[in-house]
């Protein structure tokens, strides 16, 4: 009988619990594997903490947001972490996994490639709420997150237009706008800024005065958290909660929705609040969309483990799963293209 192994990696999102769930059922019933779930991430490769994940332990959870095997960004190739990726390989012939089933965005993919490259049987799922994976139209999470954004923008909307103000909405997007973009276009706002775009502030002040000026006293803002603002004493442009950099690299972003609010009010004179949405937009029951995807990308992979294809990952183009090579997906982001930005733009100001 041969045995399983999945996790999740990096940050969590909705709907990591229906690709969990697909993975086991479809591996057991199926296939009679024996499914076991790796905890926190490649961390609990590392630590050699897993546990075995039958019928019962996914039953039900479905509709739950987060993960029931933990996650974390623990990077086995990080410069001090010498000797990790010796003992994921101890580990794996230890108990047995004949593949690992990774659920996770560029870092846990790139892990993932490399232990491929050491001869490990891996497939991989695309999950990131960014949408920033490169190979794949959607990845599950971004709904969810879409539909959290809308509604946070539709609620400002009442405040917004109650109190003649302009609202600044930060949401997530590091290297891209996808969120952005989208929650921006089905929430209604009138300036959408992303990392991709390139911004003149002077051109954002003259957008929303000239909304009020035809009667219009109140405006939307929605605003990635990875956009460079033009502020000389924040690196690189960057606006970051602290300079403490994560397993991989990544700096901690937060805050450039306060930094813009401000600069918005002193260039318009119009008074300007800043709401940041944060880690809701992580949290609670995935959406629909989201739950179907995960559930298809997770029978993809375990069939892909069946038929022997490792050093993939699944995923959607147009309305099709398929596998491609991890290494397409190496070294890169999707970034929002000009027709989705074009699209928005139209409804600015």
């Amino acid at each position: 009988m041969k045995k399983i192994g999945i996790l999740t990696g990096g940050g969590d999102c909705p709907g990591l619990n229906a690709a969990i769930r697909a993975v086991v059922r479809k591996g057991i019933k199926d296939y009679n594997y024996k499914v076991y779930g790796i905890l926190e991430g490649w961390k609990g490769l590392i630590d050699g903490k897993i546990k075995e994940l039958d019928m019962n332990s996914v039953s039900g959870i479905l509709p739950r947001g987060g993960t029931i095997i933990g996650t974390s960004r623990a990077n086995p190739f990080g410069k001090n972490n010498k000797g990790d990726p010796e003992r994921i390989l101890e580990n794996i012939k230890k108990f047995d996994l004949y593949a690992i089933a990774t659920i996770g965005g560029e870092d846990t993919q790139g892990v993932a490639f490399k232990l491929s490259e050491m001869g490990v049987n891996v497939v991989g799922l695309p999950k990131t709420i960014d949408n920033d994976l490169p190979g794949t139209d959607y990845t599950f999470g971004f709904d969810t997150a879409v539909n959290i954004a809308t509604e946070a923008i539709d609620r400002l909307h009442t405040t917004a237009e109650s109190h003649n103000r302009v609202m600044v909405v930060e949401v997530m997007g590091r290297h891209t706008g996808w969120i952005a973009t989208f929650a921006g276009i089905a929430g209604g706002a009138d300036v959408i800024l992303i990392p991709e775009k390139h911004f003149d502030m002077e051109e954002i002040y003259e957008l929303i005065k000239k909304r009020h000026k035809r009667g219009r006293n109140f405006s939307i803002v929605v605003v990635s958290e990875g956009i460079k603002l033009p502020v000389e004493d924040k690196e690189e442009g960057f606006v970051l909660q602290n300079t403490k950099k994560d397993a991989y690299g990544h700096v901690m972003l937060g805050g450039v929705g306060s930094v813009l609010a401000e600069m918005i009010e002193k260039g318009t004179g119009f008074e300007t609040r800043c709401t940041v949405l944060g880690h809701t937009q992580r949290g609670g029951t995935p959406t629909a969309y989201d739950r179907v995807l995960g559930t298809r990308f997770g029978i993809a992979a375990i069939e892909l483990i069946h038929k022997g294809e490792f050093g993939k990952i699944v995923v959607l183009r147009g309305n099709k799963i398929v596998p491609i090579e991890l290494k397409e997906i190496m070294g890169q982001y999707k970034t929002v293209d000009d027709y989705w930005y074009d699209l928005a733009k139209v409804f600015f100001g």
